[in-house]
């Protein structure tokens, strides 16, 4: 607030003084640089000195009544019919000033042409002091709505975030803890996978997101996990195309989305399948498919499973805005494809 205050009255001060300037020149140049007093001077500089504190007050009004808050077909009358206001009251003011420095005349300062034309020379002064101000006030309104709007996407991606590492945890742990009888050597192994999840996760959050080589990585500990759990019941394949290794992607989404196609298709099928993970580069666009074993059925939500998909569509939409795209249906009958498609970003 101090600082906007600091710059206004910068502004003020040094654009009046501008202007004052500016009528001094043009009155010299009009003499020829010899016929110019110095009470015309002066008279000038008070002039200036009255525009500032018009303006100012008018400033004060223009918040007290809260224009800024208004639309252009409100405000634009009430801008022309105050500035025609102001700049009557500004030609009466020059009256007081003119006595002292002997410049008054009855005949001149009264005559109607005069006042209605020095005061429309005033209004359009007044006019392009209120355009300069409102645009100021718009476009540091705006920025503060970006700011904030940002702000509130942080908050709500990191509130997204939340919800898929303890959804994650818990399922990690789980699949760890029917190991630790049966087989600690092999638990031992799923402890380590984990740690490197959470360790890598742990710095996708700081970074809001990540490389698609480390989240790829991540997907490949949580498969070795799931693997100690199903198997031969659980078959991978990876197809990934190099370039899309350095594309930025949100942390653990494609992690969450395989969890999902593990949770909701092959733990369902007594005879396990298959989770492929695909990757090609378009048009400097990211395509990403995951593929499982199982069906889909579209427009039916399972409770237990909307979490990942829905938390998914949030994050692209917040992130990406329209420019990615999320699509999830049943292939030939016996596989479940998710794709997504993410534009190459340098930073969130």
């Amino acid at each position: 607030m101090l600082n906007k205050q600091k710059l206004y009255w910068s502004l003020q001060i040094g654009g009046w003084s501008l202007y004052a300037a500016v009528q001094i020149a043009a009155s010299l140049i009009a003499a020829g640089g010899l016929g110019v007093s110095t009470q015309r001077i002066i008279f000038l500089a008070y002039e200036a000195i009255f525009c500032l504190l018009v303006s100012h007050g008018y400033r004060h009004l223009i918040n007290r009544w809260k224009w800024l808050s208004l639309g252009m077909s409100r405000l634009i009358p009430k801008v022309i019919i105050s500035v025609f206001a102001l700049g009557l009251i500004m030609y009466f003011l020059r009256i007081p000033i003119s006595l002292p420095l002997r410049l008054f005349s009855m005949e001149v300062a009264f005559d109607p042409q005069n006042i209605l034309g020095l005061s429309f020379y005033y209004a359009i002064i007044f006019f392009l002091w209120s355009a300069l101000y409102f645009i100021y006030n718009y476009f540091e309104r705006y920025n503060k709505s970006l700011k904030l709007e940002a702000y509130a996407k942080e908050i709500e991606l990191n509130n997204l975030k939340s919800q898929l590492n303890p959804h994650f945890i818990f399922n990690a742990l789980n699949s760890i803890r029917a190991l630790v009888d049966e087989n600690p050597s092999k638990s031992k192994q799923a402890i380590n996978q984990l740690s490197s999840i959470l360790r890598n996760s742990l710095v996708a959050d700081k970074r809001g997101l990540t490389r698609f080589k480390d989240e790829l990585k991540v997907v490949k500990d949580y498969l070795g996990l799931e693997h100690i759990r199903f198997e031969e019941r659980l078959r991978t394949e990876f197809i990934i195309d190099p370039h899309s290794k350095e594309f930025l992607v949100p942390p653990l989404m494609i992690q969450t989305l395989v969890e999902n196609g593990i949770k909701h298709g092959i733990s369902r099928l007594t005879e396990g399948g298959l989770i492929q993970i695909k990757t090609t580069i378009e048009n400097d666009m990211l395509n990403i498919q995951i593929r499982n074993s199982g069906q889909y059925i579209n427009g039916v939500k399972r409770t237990s499973g909307g979490l990942g998909i829905e938390n998914t569509k949030q994050r692209l939409k917040l992130i990406y805005g329209g420019s990615a795209s999320f699509r999830i249906l049943t292939e030939n009958d016996s596989f479940v494809l998710t794709e997504i498609k993410i534009p190459h970003i340098n930073s969130i």
